[in-house]
């Protein structure tokens, strides 16, 4: 029988959602062990001078719990 965690996390990229989405895998990667999946809640932007300046999202990251 598998155990699941999930956590809430926020992660941002100059570049696009995506790179948000890697952003905060490998962040959460170097404290958080055997991440399974990555549910993407919400995304939105930060505009500046009517231009996109910063993508957003929150996530939350399922990882199993791993047994001592």
């Amino acid at each position: 029988m598998a155990v699941l965690k999930v956590v809430e996390i926020l992660g941002n990229s100059n570049v696009s959602f995506e790179d948000a989405v890697k952003n905060v895998v490998k962040e959460a990667s170097k404290t958080i062990k055997n991440i399974k999946s990555v549910y993407v809640q919400d995304m939105q932007v930060t505009v500046n001078k009517n231009a996109i300046a910063e993508y957003r999202v929150t996530t939350k990251v399922c990882f199993g719990i791993m047994d001592d």
